[in-house]
């Protein structure tokens, strides 16, 4: 049941507008970061797909979760983000350029690479961006964390810095988000009657959990470089890991050739 432009934008406003008042409503993200989400969804819900929007709401509510969590011992240790864990409009769009720029591609696709499997390359985009953040926001009350470039010890909260519960929460998040993502992308578009964006076999699962974990590891790998050299900042990382991760996955997707819708 394709939605025509009109259906698209009514119910991509309904959906982002509410999302977005609810993360505004409890403190997940500030006033501009509202807003700057609720661009990001309209853009997603109308050239992508809305099905889509449905995987930033279980981002945004497990990000919110992750944030949360332990979120005293976080402020104790000086490494929380914001004053409550709240994200202003820098860091939605750091995470979210990426996947705004795969549903406006979505549209002009050239032959051998449908729409029907494009969602593929947005899960993937959102899955760095999942394994990235609960990375970060529980490899932060780990013991022991190392810089990913040489292995010495660093601070929690170093940029760059990794740990074995950082980097099993990255492999998890990764996991999860793609799994839900298939599910919502092929299984429940097809019961519903919507056109699916992603191929039903689950082993199309493997590609953006792939891409997941290997764009957190470029996160950190930029971090450890670049950031910690003052050259460039964590938002412009996490929008070049984004960036990395939906570029790897559409290079996969090429490489194997025509795909099964």
């Amino acid at each position: 049941m394709p939605l025509d432009f009109v259906s698209s934008v009514l119910v991509s406003t309904v959906l982002t507008g509410a999302l977005s008042a609810l993360a505004y409503w409890r403190e997940v993200l500030t006033w501009d970061g509202s807003l700057g989400a609720f661009v990001v969804g309209m853009v997603i819900g109308i050239f992508g797909d809305v099905t889509w929007l449905f995987l930033l709401l279980f981002f945004l509510l497990s990000s919110f979760l992750a944030t949360r969590y332990r979120f005293a011992l976080k402020e104790a240790l000086g490494v929380q983000e914001g004053v409550r864990g709240e994200r202003r409009a820098s860091n939605v769009l750091a995470n979210g350029i990426a996947p705004m720029a795969v549903a406006t591609i979505s549209l002009v696709m050239p032959p051998g690479f449908p729409k029907a499997i494009s969602g593929i390359v947005f899960l993937s985009a959102l899955s760095v961006a999942g394994a990235d953040t609960l990375a970060s926001e529980i490899g932060v009350l780990s013991r022991r964390t190392v810089l990913i470039t040489n292995f010495q010890r660093v601070p929690p909260g170093t940029d760059g810095g990794i740990s074995p519960l950082g980097q099993l929460s990255a492999i998890g998040a990764a996991l999860y988000t793609s799994v839900v993502g298939w599910f919502v992308l092929s299984y429940l578009a097809r019961l519903y009657a919507f056109t699916p964006t992603l191929p039903v076999a689950p082993t199309y699962v493997l590609i953006p959990a792939t891409i997941g974990f290997l764009g957190c590891q470029i996160d950190s790998v930029l971090g450890a470089t670049l950031e910690r050299r003052g050259l460039v900042n964590k938002k412009t990382v996490n929008l070049v890991s984004t960036t990395s991760g939906a570029i790897l996955s559409y290079l996969i997707l090429v490489a194997a050739g025509p795909l099964p819708t």
